[in-house]
């Protein structure tokens, strides 16, 4: 299987090769250059490997939650290639691919997986080990204040991503001793997309090149203002 996945929902830009196995990812810390550096990582990737586009047998990108502006990047980039070499789509939780790449580092498996969205509120998704070490949703993603967001059932959770350094003192107050772990830090990853796609594309589970959107969780991106009195 050869899946090439990009990823520029969050402060990283990534992109990874998976080869059967193989997996080889370049990765910058550059929030403002996404859609300069994203395409080179690209063609960087597949002149290594000595592949072209239509010899892949997928693209897959970081669907979102995540910035506006770099999730519709990554969609956009996908979409042209995928017309370009005719090839199917796998789109990746970008919460989903989070928490693999702590599965991936860590081995832990119940994963709390937490951007944050601003304006008060988290882009949140929980996640336990699914079959052939790849996670599986525990709930619905979903978009909320940290007030609000569905708790799953047990304990011995890890806390993960940056919705964890700007809500970490609400989410601990309401996990209590359930939480074992936070690593705020943790970042998507295009390596732990391409993992996932994987398993999706083996499943049957893409799109065709006109259906592979984003997913925002909310449609505004800026708070409403208050009516004057």
């Amino acid at each position: 299987m050869k899946i090439l996945a990009i990823d520029t929902s969050g402060e990283a830009c990534s992109a990874a090769l998976l080869i059967d196995a193989e997996l080889e990812q370049r990765l910058e810390r550059e929030p403002r250059r996404h859609g300069a550096l994203v395409l080179g990582m690209m063609e960087g990737l597949l002149a290594d490997s000595g592949l072209g586009l239509r010899q892949l047998d997928a693209l897959a990108f970081g669907r979102g939650p995540g910035s506006f502006t770099g999730v519709r990047i990554a969609a956009s980039i996908v979409q042209g290639a995928a017309f370009g070499a005719d090839l199917p789509v796998v789109p990746v939780s970008t919460l989903a691919a989070m928490a693999q790449g702590h599965l991936r580092s860590t081995g832990f498996p119940r994963i709390l997986a937490a951007f944050d969205a601003r304006m008060g509120e988290l882009y949140w998704g929980s996640y336990l080990l699914g079959s052939r070490r790849v996670v599986q949703p525990a709930g619905a993603e979903e978009v909320a204040p940290p007030e609000r967001v569905l708790l799953p059932e047990g304990g011995g959770w890890h806390g993960i991503g940056s919705g964890w350094a700007a809500h970490g003192e609400v989410l601990r107050g309401r996990l209590g001793s359930r939480l074992r772990m936070v690593m705020p830090d943790t970042l998507c990853e295009s390596r732990d997309v391409a993992v996932l796609a994987a398993a999706e594309l083996a499943a049957g589970r893409w799109v065709t090149a006109e259906r592979a959107l984003p997913l925002y969780l909310r449609d505004r991106v800026t708070a409403t203002p208050k009516p004057a009195r």
